[in-house]
């Protein structure tokens, strides 16, 4: 979903003008930016928590060169942690796409037979 969908969507929902619910869109997602950027944790309820962590320095390896050790700095990363309904409702999703793929599966096995 793109934002210009989100505020349709929104739009023609409340009956409000699409012009002032993108206000509202942009504006949200401007202060979520604005308080992780400054290291804040953003917590919306029944949505989900946007936190800042930062990774430690590792050792990683190159493919192409495996013998070879590549450092990886440290870095600071910005971590989204689902509320409880849209993990569970993810969680849903996986488990019909997964009954679907075993579906379509038995049913390509039953017609080359």
């Amino acid at each position: 979903m793109t934002k210009r969908e989100l505020v349709v969507r929104i739009s023609e929902a409340t009956g409000l003008v699409q012009h002032e619910v993108l206000d509202v869109v942009q504006k949200t997602l401007d202060y979520i930016s604005e308080a992780v950027t400054n290291g804040e944790k953003v917590e919306l309820r029944n949505f989900g928590v946007f936190e800042v962590k930062t990774r430690k320095s590792r050792v990683g390896r190159n493919p192409n060169a495996p013998e070879t050790d590549v450092p990886i700095p440290s870095r600071t990363v910005v971590k989204f942690k689902p509320g409880k309904e849209m993990r569970e409702g993810v969680s849903k999703l996986h488990l019909e796409r997964k009954r679907g793929k075993k579906r379509r599966q038995r049913q390509r096995t039953t017609k080359s037979r």
